[in-house]
């Protein structure tokens, strides 16, 4: 192989002619020879096929090229005696001849050099052609590469590049051409080839060569992967994911199938949370769209579920109480789910059952709380599952009770002992050993119609169970009630409150309690009179505000059952209280305008009292306005202290002549009214009146003397002779006495004045209320009119004369 400028020489025969090989359009040198200084030189040209010989270059002193023989062969140029060809051409493939011309040992000598140069092609850039680049398997398939240029002999390699096998050699193929008579899928891929001379090598570009097939045989797998045996399994509400896998190119277009009906389009179907009713038969379609065709493949899928609920474990008694059976019990579920009991050292296992598994102990073997396990296995679960019972008795004995229904109708005998692994079975008897009933457990109900044959008699009830190895009993007596009175006989004074209790001493069956009362009737509770409070076996009666003259008699309290009834009377007396002392009023005054009227009092005798009441009524009718009834006494002050002897009333009517009583009490008791009165008038009074008119005229006319003054002193230059008056020198002033002021003459009078009025009112006052302080019984009819004053003897109306004079010092 040549590369760049280099030449390969090839020696002939004897050591003048040579071969060299030269690279079209590159450089190559022929040398003459190995002389210092030649005298001449010449080169000649044979053209291969040719027998005319061109001189191309010569040299005497300075060597000169021939340009038109030497522009065939390419660049020429001389170095020395060395012919070098840049850009070799084809047409210099040939002879050169090299005569050159020396001196030696003083001669000179002529010598020929002969060169045969040969012109080699360098390989062009293969092109690599396909008659079907996509060719369905088993067709036959061609790959030719050709090469325009390049020297002989040319060699082939083929590559094929896959992405599962990356590059690799086609070694059985040799030549320029690939035949591929019955194309498969392996044969797909890039493939490239290599031309190969001495000159160089060249690479053709890739060119694809794709298979059409399939589909194949789809394959499905499932995750979760759990296999059976007839197909696959998966856990309820596990997500479930179906891959269908076809080799095909085309890829293949996939369909799901469930049970014969599409479903969903793709590669990977997904179940998000599978149920039980997606069990069935899941069938993938693969399809080649390309060359129509498909190819398809079914599983059946079974999903696995547990049983409704949780495992249970429980325990009955068999063989007449005496045996343990121990139930293990979880049913339905797909598939069954394996249950075993445990022995007690949970080693070993019993028979392995499904859906149920029962063991038998005998009853005598068993210790109070034993616990026995059942171990429980499901495809479903992750881990064994477990179920456990402790087999226990409970303590004590049954209890027994007696209930009557409402009415009375039936009575409902009880028997309880709740508890119990198993549980305790309990059966009711009659006085005569006979059974009445069915046993049952926990509790047992049995009802009697009501009969007073029952009274006395005894029903036992019998409790079993397989770790008692003698049977419990407890007995009820049926009997009418009896009561207890906590007092047969309850006394109180007028207007407390009344308590009766009555208490039931053990009857069976539970019984009704009423109260009658004093007339024999049936007491209903929560009234505004009685209440009553009471539980099973106590009923306490209380009598609100009682009376003296109503509620005093015989309570009887009674009760009844089913088999009878019974009664307890109790007797309640309601004491009066003592009367109170009397009273007599002191004083009754009205006002002055009459519209109040102030009462005193004061008792006489003995006895208790609370409080006093006052009493008014209407005597005559004065005025059209009044409202009030004659001869009805109506209450007008009520809950006055026992120690208290006064009380002043208003609202009074003054066209209205009224009369007052006054009464004591004693509690609810009430005194003998005291005698009836009619209020006095108040004495006349004109002081007040007279000192209020002074005083008022006194400020009227001080406040008249500041202004006056204040005038005076502002207006002096205008009226200076009144100014002097007022405000004359000091030592004239002096000169005067002043014997008897004006003002304490005028007080004098008005002194005399209000004494002659009092004077003269005295007797007016004393001769008016002479007649009222006569006492007016209540049976007679008599009444005296008190004096009424005139107009003009009114304290109001009576006009006074009143002088004020007021002196002003300078």
């Amino acid at each position: 192989m040549i590369t760049g400028g280099q030449v390969l020489i090839t020696h002939g025969e004897n050591s003048s002619e040579l071969t060299l090989k030269g690279v079209l359009d590159r450089s190559v040198q022929l040398e003459c020879g190995h002389f210092a200084s030649p005298i001449f030189f010449i080169w000649n040209f044979v053209k291969s096929g040719s027998n005319r010989t061109k001189i191309i270059a010569f040299s005497s002193v300075v060597g000169s090229v021939q340009k038109e023989a030497a522009a065939l062969l390419g660049g020429v140029s001389l170095i020395n005696t060395t012919l070098v060809i840049n850009h070799l051409q084809m047409t210099a493939e040939g002879s050169f001849i090299c005569q050159i011309c020396y001196e030696q040992d003083g001669e000179a000598i002529i010598n020929s050099f002969y060169v045969n140069l040969i012109v080699l092609v360098p390989i062009s850039k293969p092109i690599l052609q396909i008659n079907n680049s996509a060719a369905v398997e088993g067709s036959p398939v061609a790959l030719t590469c050709t090469v325009k240029n390049g020297t002989a002999p040319v060699a082939y390699f083929w590559h094929r590049t896959t992405n599962q096998e990356g590059t690799v050699a086609v070694s059985e193929v040799v030549g320029s051409i690939i035949t591929l008579t019955a194309v498969n899928r392996t044969h797909a891929g890039w493939y490239d080839c290599q031309a190969k001379n001495e000159v160089n090598d060249v690479t053709s570009d890739r060119v694809y060569l794709d298979v059409i097939y399939g589909p194949d045989e789809p394959v499905i797998s499932i995750q979760p992967f759990a296999i059976t045996e007839n197909g696959f399994s998966a856990n309820e509400q596990e997500e479930v994911t179906l891959t269908c896998l076809a080799s095909s190119n085309p890829p293949s277009h996939y369909v799901w199938f469930y049970n014969n009906s599409q479903i969903f389009s793709g590669q990977m179907y997904v179940i998000s949370k599978i149920s039980r009713t997606q069990t069935g038969s899941y069938t993938c379609l693969a399809q080649n769209t390309h060359l129509n065709t498909r190819t398809q493949i079914t599983i059946s899928l079974t999903v696995y579920y547990l049983p409704d609920g949780i495992p249970t474990c429980t325990t009955i008694a068999r063989n007449n109480y005496q045996d343990v059976a121990l139930l293990c019990a979880w049913n339905g579920g797909f598939p069954l789910a394996e249950l075993q009991w445990l022995k007690s050292n949970q080693v070993k296992s019993d028979i392995v059952s499904y859906s149920n598994a029962t063991k038998i102990q005998k009853g005598t073997e068993i210790r109070n709380d034993s616990t026995y396990t059942c171990k429980i296995f499901h495809p479903v679960l992750k881990n064994h599952a477990f179920c456990k019972v402790t087999v226990w008795v409970p303590d004590g004995g049954p209890n027994c009770s007696a209930i009557a229904t409402k009415q009375n109708e039936l009575i409902m005998l009880t028997c309880e002992l709740e508890g119990g692994m198993p549980q305790i079975t309990l059966s009711w008897t009659d006085w005569k050993n006979s059974a009445l009933e069915k046993s049952k457990e926990s509790i047992h109900i049995h009802a009697l119609k009501s009969n007073t044959t029952y009274n006395g008699k005894t029903f036992s009830c019998t409790a079993l169970h397989p770790l008692n190895s003698k049977a419990k009993v407890c007995r009820v007596m049926l009997e009418t009630p009896r009561l207890e009175a906590q007092s047969n006989s309850v006394s109180l004074f007028d207007g407390g409150t009344a308590q009766l209790s009555c208490f039931l001493k053990s009857a069976q069956p539970t019984s009704e309690m009423f109260w009658y009362n004093n007339k024999n009737m049936v007491i209903v509770p929560d009234s505004q009179k009685y209440s009553i409070l009471q539980e099973s076996s106590w009923s306490n009666l209380t009598i609100w505000d009682t009376a003296w003259s109503d509620d005093s008699g015989i309570y009887k309290c009674s009760a009844f059952n089913a088999v009878g009834s019974s009664n307890l009377s109790i007797s309640l007396q309601v004491k009066k209280y003592p009367n109170p002392p009397n009273v007599t009023i002191s004083k009754l005054m009205y006002s002055r305008h009459r519209t109040e009227v102030d009462v005193e009092w004061m008792t006489r005798g003995i006895g208790n009292l609370t409080g006093f009441m006052v009493q008014r009524r209407v005597n005559k009718r004065s005025s059209s306005r009044s409202t009030g009834n004659a001869d009805s006494w109506d209450i007008v002050a009520n809950d006055i202290q026992p120690e208290i002897r006064d009380h002043k009333l208003g609202g009074l009517d003054p066209s209205v002549l009224y009369a007052f009583r006054i009464l004591a009490v004693n509690h609810r008791t009430t005194g003998y009214p005291s005698e009836v009165k009619t209020p006095a008038d108040p004495p006349f009074n004109a002081y007040p009146a007279v000192i209020g008119a002074a005083v008022a005229g006194m400020l009227v006319a001080s406040v008249a003397s500041l202004l006056g003054f204040q005038y005076i002193v502002r207006n002096r230059e205008n009226n200076p002779r009144l100014h002097d008056l007022f405000f004359r020198p000091a030592h004239a002033e002096a000169r005067q006495r002043i014997s008897i002021p004006e003002d304490a003459e005028t007080s004098a009078n008005v002194e005399d004045g209000l004494r002659s009025t009092d004077a003269t009112s005295e007797p007016a006052s004393a001769s008016a209320t002479q007649p009222t302080s006569e006492a007016i019984l209540e049976s007679e009819a008599t009444t005296v009119a008190p004096s009424q004053p005139s107009a003009a003897e009114s304290p109001e109306d009576i006009p006074v004369n009143v002088t004020i004079t007021v002196t002003a010092a300078p």
